[in-house]
């Protein structure tokens, strides 16, 4: 067949031709001789690609596949004509890959010996033939033509929408590969990213090939003039609206937010890409310049003249106007954001302190230590600095005196700055560190565990009131992001999990050392202990034993406390009102926390008097004069007084109750009530009582708070009432002789049967129909070695 020549034109006067995507101008390729050829075909083919793009068929990307192929040269000769004819082709298969250059096959025989190179492709088509049913794609190139062979039409269209793609995009990469005339090379990349939106290929690397492209041109040439990047940005906006943009594009936008923070692009073209990122990552740490940009868009929102209005409004766009957010990645990846910000304020001390790369260092890769450079030293406010010529060796720090802290010895931050060296401080740290390890392997139980938080932060009593100083930049970051986390903070669906979240402190010790940013982040702590919800107000308390929770920062003598103590009273005051009225928690207080108990109850907090009539009523101080001491608080107020007075009539109630004598059995009727109970026990002594039932009573948890009076007590039947978690915790306490216990049909879960596995003497135990896991089942029979009869029907476990 000839394509060129006489004998080619009766050959293709029977084939019939597809309508076909015209090359759109490129640079370097657009004349004064062709331009009107190029206006008359390309209105009805981008009508056509229209078509395709909003209702017609969806192709994927191939980037190989098996297909026939067959390759027509031109025919010089008469013989080769004949040769030639489409009776005589031969067709052979062939494994092909589309590359980024160029056409190859896995088998480099025959046809396909060599590659053919998408730039020495004129021209490319859809065929039909009308003798015999074979779907083929024409590649035209010098020389003759390449046929490729399909099984169905949806076969040869996609690659024939592939190859066009491949070959286009192979074009746009050398052509903007070295641009001469800017002007030209904005109406190419609008014409790259029309390309893009119009293709009907459906793959991810469609849109992010362009955006790969132009990131490419932009890293290569910095020297842009800035209307220059406002017009790039503006032309690739479509490609980013459903797409997130590649790493070095990114490092533009950051750039861009950086110079011009008042740019109406930031807040046209940048706020959907960002609400983008925001709403579908799913993890920064595969890309942290997705992290950096969303970052610095907030920055530049904040630079605003509304300032904190403007993000403020963008926080709560993110949110929704409903009062449940409909998109759950949000909040981790605003919090995500918040960290990392937080983070580079300090990053500059941090790095002093442990020569550790910095974040820039290792985005940019370089993190080769002799290319660290030496410890910068920290600046630090101190309220007295050292005389001159002199060497300050503090020594290690001294137990703090019995009794709360007298605020009036408090010194304040006026006295001029002093430059610490980061080795003095890690000699602090270590120092204190190994104090407080040698205080614990000395104590009561002798085991050694980790220096906490507390331990790290008061290094000396010099060190405790060092104070760092931001830079000015830093400040504004530390402010902005701070305030984030505070409007996070007052949503109250985002609150459990911004609260799970912030458990663990992920803040750096420098932070926490800070008195701006702790008090910012006070804020957000109070709206946890203001919650009534467990899930929220638990997360004061330390993620396991042994680390520090917001709990121990913000109470009196913790490195967060601004406060006498308002704070840390409203938090022992909701985790008292939870499931945290336990001996352990208690326990906890008198060991670390009796001074400011006391001295908040000596000013008349009620919670703080309760926690002291508690700790007398559960024996939890064993020293007398602490006991003394504790009685004589309670008596200096009114409220204390009626407090101490009320405990005193229930301690002898309890000896009336516990006195020898009264039935060993007892069984309530059915619909008794926590109140039926109280008042049936209140009414003699039940010293002897070891069989009690309450099955199909109305009893609840509150009536675990009367069943811990019955000292024999080592039977219990509980079947089909509303007896929960909380007055599991408290039975486990408690009752250590309880030997039979019945939760069958009761609203108990693992949490509170978890609680069980301190019960040693239990034998009997019945969680028939309750919400009991596999897992806790085994946990439960590994702790309890006497335990002989279990029911477990009609829960997991069975």
């Amino acid at each position: 067949m000839d394509f060129t020549g006489s004998g080619g034109a009766n050959d293709l006067h029977n084939n019939q031709f597809y309508p076909c995507e015209e090359n759109k101008p490129l640079l370097g390729e657009m004349s004064e001789g062709n331009n009107n050829n190029t206006k008359l075909s390309a209105g009805p083919c981008k009508r056509s690609l229209h078509h395709c793009s909003s209702g017609g068929m969806r192709y994927k990307l191939l980037h190989e596949g098996d297909i026939q192929v067959c390759v027509v040269k031109h025919p010089r000769t008469f013989l080769s004509k004949i040769l030639t004819s489409k009776f005589l082709r031969r067709w052979e298969p062939h494994h092909l890959t589309l590359a980024d250059s160029s056409l190859t096959s896995a088998t480099p025989t025959g046809y396909m010996e060599t590659s053919l190179s998408y730039s020495s492709i004129e021209d490319l088509q859809l065929l039909s033939w009308d003798n015999a049913p074979k779907y083929c794609v024409q590649l035209s190139f010098p020389g003759g033509t390449v046929l490729l062979q399909a099984a169905n039409s949806y076969l040869r269209d996609q690659w024939f929408h592939s190859l066009q793609w491949k070959k286009k995009i192979y074009k746009y990469r050398k052509v903007l590969n070295n641009p001469s005339r800017w002007d030209v090379v904005l109406k190419e990349i609008r014409a790259l990213v029309d390309m893009a939106l119009t293709s009907p290929l459906q793959d991810e690397s469609i849109y992010q090939a362009p955006l790969h492209i132009i990131s490419t041109l932009l890293a290569e040439n910095s020297n842009l003039s800035t209307q220059d990047h406002e017009n790039i940005i503006v032309a690739i906006a479509p490609l980013l609206e459903n797409n997130h943009p590649p790493p070095d594009l990114c490092e533009f936008f950051c750039k861009h937010c950086r110079e011009r923070p008042r740019s109406m692009v930031v807040i046209e073209v940048f706020t959907p890409v960002v609400q983008r990122i925001l709403k579908h990552n799913m993890d920064f740490g595969k890309c942290p310049r997705l992290r950096l940009f969303t970052q610095e868009y907030i920055l530049a929102l904040n630079e605003l003249n509304a300032g904190m209005e403007v993000v403020k409004k963008f926080v709560h766009s993110m949110h929704g106007p409903t009062g449940q957010c409909p998109h759950p990645r949000v909040l981790p990846n605003l919090v995500a954001v918040c960290l990392a910000a937080i983070y580079s304020c300090y990053e500059e001390f941090i790095n002093s302190r442990d020569n550790s790369p910095s974040l820039k260092e290792i985005r940019n890769g370089c993190q080769q230590q002799n290319e660290r450079k030496p410890p910068m030293p920290l600046r630090l406010l101190r309220p007295e600095p050292p005389p001159p010529n002199t060497i300050v060796n503090p020594s290690p720090p001294q137990p703090p005196p019995p009794g709360p802290p007298n605020p009036a010895t408090s010194i304040p931050f006026s006295s001029p700055s002093c430059v610490v060296t980061s080795s003095e401080i890690l000699v602090e740290l270590e120092r204190n560190n190994n104090s407080a390890n040698a205080r614990r392997k000395g104590g009561p139980s002798g085991v050694d565990s980790e220096p906490n938080l507390i331990d790290c932060l008061l290094v000396s009593p010099a060190a405790n009131t060092l104070s760092i100083q931001l830079p000015a930049q830093a400040d504004r970051v530390l402010g902005c992001f701070a305030l984030i986390l505070k409007m996070l903070s007052d949503y109250d669906d985002w609150r459990p999990a911004l609260a799970s979240l912030l458990q663990p402190i992920p803040f750096p010790k420098e932070a926490l050392a800070h008195a701006k940013f702790t008090k910012e982040l006070k804020y957000v702590i109070q709206r946890f202990a203001e919650d009534p919800r467990q899930e929220v107000h638990s997360c004061l308390l330390s993620v396991r034993s042994g680390k520090d929770g917001w709990f121990q920062l913000y109470s009196p003598g913790g490195v967060a406390c601004d406060d006498d103590g308002e704070l840390f009273a409203s938090m022992v005051h909701i985790l008292m009102g939870s499931c945290y009225k336990t001996k352990k928690f208690l326990l906890s207080l008198a060991e670390n926390k009796l001074g400011p108990c006391m001295l908040l109850a000596l000013r008349g907090n009620q919670t703080m008097v309760e926690i002291l009539c508690l700790m007398l009523e559960y024996n939890i101080i064993e020293n007398k004069d602490t006991q003394l001491q504790i009685i004589s608080t309670l008596e200096s107020t009114q409220v204390g007084l009626r407090m101490y007075e009320q405990l005193c009539d229930r301690q002898r109630e309890l000896k009336e109750l516990q006195r020898k004598g009264g039935p060993t059995r007892l069984t309530l009727p059915s619909k008794s009530t926590d109140a039926d109970l109280a008042r049936l026990l209140s009414s003699g002594s039940f010293g002897n009582l070891e069989n009690l039932s309450l099955a199909f009573t109305n009893v609840t948890s509150a009536c675990a708070e009367q069943l811990i009076k019955l000292p024999s007590l080592k039977q219990l039947n509980l079947w089909s009432t509303q007896f929960g978690d909380a007055g599991l915790r408290l039975l486990s306490e408690h009752l250590a002789c309880l030997q039979v216990l019945n939760l069958c049909e009761t609203p108990v879960t693992d949490a509170g049967l978890l609680a069980l596995s301190s019960m040693k003497s239990l034998c009997s135990l019945n969680m028939n129909s309750t919400k009991l896991t596999a897992d806790t089942y085994q946990d439960l029979k590994a702790k309890l070695p006497n335990l002989k009869d279990v029911d477990v029907r009609y829960t997991e476990a069975w």
